[in-house]
């Protein structure tokens, strides 16, 4: 029995280390990545300021998984009805059991001009061109634009502005744009306005209501006309799926089943849980995701050729709260409360920490909390 997963973001990384506790011996396990390492996307704003953060967030996957075989390859295209995916160069993987954890790639939404001239932050070397850019701001005086106010454009503008008043550039200014009222839109207003405050109060310039048309070299186009000159440009805007899924997020229920032996989870995938609610795409919906997928797919190896169908779990998000860092402040909504200052700052070391230690990087999960922290008392 092969079990193929497909992706080692924090989904893939997550399944593969609850199969290889949970599958029998006989089954095999392959994860297929593109890269060979793991990224902790979450924390990538750090790198913008802290190019040493990049040491603590990426994992070889070989270190992260015990005796699954991992192996290099860009995912093409999956199909799930054959169980095959295919990589490139042509060649394929077949399997009895698959999970696509994919991740999702940045949308530009076909915005003139945006894709061109603006910078994700999927990747190691989207952090390293943004504080490129960005030192040259700080040389010479300027703005950077960052279009997008959900979480990863709010910590974004956050580490930008802090990085701006270290170096005591009082002629540079940090832009953050949402088209939407309010900043994090997707969250309860007390942790929305928590979380502009804490932005305003770090000097991030909030513009809220206002939408992107479109950019150049040198300026963003806003609708209404107005435009904002740049020297560093970052789209945080919004995702899409994964090219091997024809850029889609294909909706899937709370069995997490893209077919009968085929499972998409994690930002890959958009989720209707079983109570009918739409699951936001996050680190933590993926890892929880995982979970429900890892009992699941043992319940399909266990069942191999059995006259029934094996009963499978049904996912429910039920988040137990959100952590957001601004430069070197951080928001937390946990159950009602907002907090901030310095217990939001731990809560959001303890985070990182404790993800990278469920996967087996408990020398990075130190690494990590030594940083943050460190972040948090300069």
């Amino acid at each position: 029995m092969k079990v193929a997963v497909f992706g080692g973001g924090y989904a893939g990384a997550t399944l593969v280390r609850r199969l290889e506790d949970s599958l029998p011996a006989e089954a095999e396990v392959l994860l297929v990545d593109d890269s060979g390492d793991h990224l902790v996307q979450h924390e990538l704003h750090r790198v913008v300021r802290r190019p040493s953060v990049a040491d603590d967030i990426l994992v070889p996957l070989t270190e992260v998984v015990d005796r699954a075989t991992v192996r290099r390859g860009r995912v093409t295209d999956v199909d799930p009805d054959a169980n095959e995916a295919t990589l490139d160069g042509g060649s394929t993987v077949a399997y009895d059991v698959g999970a696509v954890c994919l991740g999702a790639e940045t949308a530009f939404y076909d915005l003139p001009g945006v894709e061109e001239h603006a910078t994700p932050l999927k990747r190691l070397p989207h952090a390293e061109t943004i504080r490129a850019d960005f030192r040259d701001a700080l040389e010479d005086g300027g703005r950077a634009v960052v279009g997008g106010a959900g979480l990863s454009g709010v910590q974004l503008a956050g580490e930008l502005a802090a990085m701006a008043r270290e170096e005591d550039a009082t002629d540079v200014t940090v832009t953050l744009l949402e088209q939407y009222e309010n900043v994090a839109p997707a969250f309860r207003p007390a942790f929305r306005r928590a979380i502009r405050d804490e932005l305003e109060a770090r000097d991030v310039d909030v513009r809220t209501g206002v939408a992107v048309d479109g950019a150049d070299a040198e300026m963003v186009d806003l609708d209404g006309g107005a435009s904002l000159s740049y020297d560093a440009f970052a789209w945080t805007g919004g995702i899409r799926g994964a090219g091997a899924l024809d850029g889609e997020r294909p909706r899937v229920d709370g069995s997490l089943r893209l077919g009968d032996s085929t499972f998409v989870l994690g930002d890959a995938a958009s989720v209707i849980d079983a109570d009918g609610e739409a699951v936001p795409a996050s680190a933590q919906s993926a890892i929880r995701e995982a979970r429900v997928v890892a009992a699941n797919v043992r319940r399909l190896v266990e069942d191999d050729g059995g006259v029934f169908a094996p009963r499978l779990d049904r996912f429910r998000f039920d988040s137990p709260g959100w952590v957001v860092s601004v430069g070197d402040g951080a928001v937390a909504s946990v159950g009602p409360s907002v907090v901030t200052g310095a217990a939001a700052n731990a809560l959001k070391a303890s985070v990182g920490a404790g993800y990278l230690s469920s996967v087996g990087a408990v020398r990075n999960a130190v690494a990590l909390v030594n940083e943050e922290l460190d972040l948090a008392v300069e």
